[in-house]
């Protein structure tokens, strides 16, 4: 109830859509809470009532916005709940400890009130926050840290033949999302998007910003995420029906009939993205660089970080901006679900009915079909890649150094990305 109350503000409060009533309430238009499809039948059951079928809902359970909350504590708590490790309430494997909001060290420790307290296998996890990619590589190899992420192609290039190098899918897809509200001129036209897509040089970006780690997107919804009915990766049925590609001489022609749509002769458009990523105005100078190519266009870069990048989304104050989205679950919904008209993650404002209908479709009537739900979703890839809603440009693979002694680290793509409790160092 505290999570879909809109007076709580959640950004994750959509992941409860398809619970009885949670939209309604999250939209203000029930105002009982307790009206919520989940309710306590005792101390040690919950029954949650679903209004249509839901096929990714125990996968949902495993995800840290659906763990118990402690209405006692957060109610005494306010504002402030959350905020350092002593104004949160634990019932995991683990604790946080040491942390008051802003400093760079902390640590999780054994939770002795953890209902399996016995099957945890270490005395805990100590984490630093290193904002210097060079000095978190050179803490790695003084032995100060037993795993980093290396942030550049050259500490990739360097690294990537080392024992202890590994590659993480991380299920994140990083995408241009254009401003469709018609605040900005030219790109609610169609046929300027699809130039803007067809004049995205998608490898060279990904090569430039990871050595070669990231791949191309040939469609929204990223590469190993999710299977097919037939066993096949979802990503792959999708590219046969989509043509994301770097076509500069397509894209010049059919920008200049967006443009003459339009009643446009010039358009000036500035691509927004977050400071503080390594990999952000390197994309930023290559889109720069091959958009420009397009009559009339100028384009222009703004980096800022990444908070306001975030609020600049919801509020719809850019024009594009190079955005991000991860897996909460394993099921291509968690991206797809993004674009309906209205949602709460649609910062593009883009609508298209026929995607909408495909969507319910795969959430609704088709739920427990797999041959039928991958059939609605590969269409509303398809849909979403011929109307130009979005332009997906990389998938995203995590590289890391990682001390070969530590045994048992658990890593997931979706959801909360590292469980520690089974890891041990020999």
């Amino acid at each position: 109830q505290r999570t879909v109350n809109p007076k709580t503000a959640s950004q994750y409060a959509y992941i409860y859509s398809g619970i009885k009533n949670a939209d309604a309430i999250n939209s203000g238009k029930d105002k009982d809470l307790s009206s919520l499809g989940i309710k306590a039948k005792n101390k040690t059951t919950l029954v949650v009532t679903l209004e249509h079928p839901m096929p990714q809902f125990q996968n949902l359970m495993a995800f840290p916005v659906f763990f118990a909350q402690d209405k006692k504590f957060e109610s005494s708590l306010g504002s402030k709940v959350g905020t350092s490790s002593s104004k949160q309430v634990y019932s995991g494997p683990y604790k946080f400890v040491g942390w008051n909001g802003s400093n760079k060290e902390f640590k999780l420790v054994p939770n002795k009130n953890y209902w399996d307290a016995k099957a945890v296998k270490n005395k805990g996890v100590n984490f630093q926050v290193v904002t210097d990619t060079t000095a978190a590589l050179a803490l790695y190899n003084k032995g100060e840290l037993d795993q980093v992420t290396l942030s550049t192609p050259q500490q990739i290039k360097k690294y990537k033949n080392s024992k202890n190098f590994k590659i993480y899918n991380q299920s994140q897809t990083d995408y241009l999302e254009y401003n469709q509200t018609g605040k900005v001129k030219g790109l609610t036209n169609t046929k300027i998007r699809q130039a803007l897509n067809l004049a995205t040089d998608r490898k060279t970006i990904a090569n430039s910003v990871s050595e070669g780690l990231y791949s191309a997107a040939t469609g929204y919804t990223p590469a190993r995420l999710a299977k097919t009915a037939t066993g096949g990766d979802f990503a792959k049925a999708v590219a046969k029906k989509t043509a994301y590609a770097y076509n500069i001489k397509k894209a010049k022609k059919l920008f200049a009939e967006g443009m003459k749509e339009a009643g446009l002769k010039k358009l000036t458009l500035t691509i927004e993205g977050s400071s503080d990523s390594t990999v952000t105005k390197s994309t930023l100078d290559t889109l720069q660089q091959s958009w420009s190519e397009l009559p009339g266009l100028t384009v222009k870069e703004k980096l800022v970080p990444f908070k306001q990048r975030l609020l600049d989304q919801e509020n719809h104050n850019f024009d594009v901006v190079l955005a991000a989205w991860g897996a909460d679950y394993s099921e291509p919904l968690t991206f797809l679900n993004m674009f309906v008209t209205g949602g709460s993650n649609n910062d593009g404002s883009w609508s298209n009915k026929e995607y909408d209908a495909l969507i319910k479709s795969a959430s609704d009537k088709n739920a427990l079909s797999d041959t039928k739900r991958t059939a609605d979703e590969i269409k509303a890839e398809k849909v979403l890649y011929q109307n130009a809603g979005v332009n997906p440009v990389f998938w995203v693979n995590a590289a890391t150094l990682s001390n070969s002694k530590v045994k048992g680290v658990q890593y997931f793509s979706s959801g909360a990305s590292y469980y520690f409790w089974n890891a041990y160092k020999k």
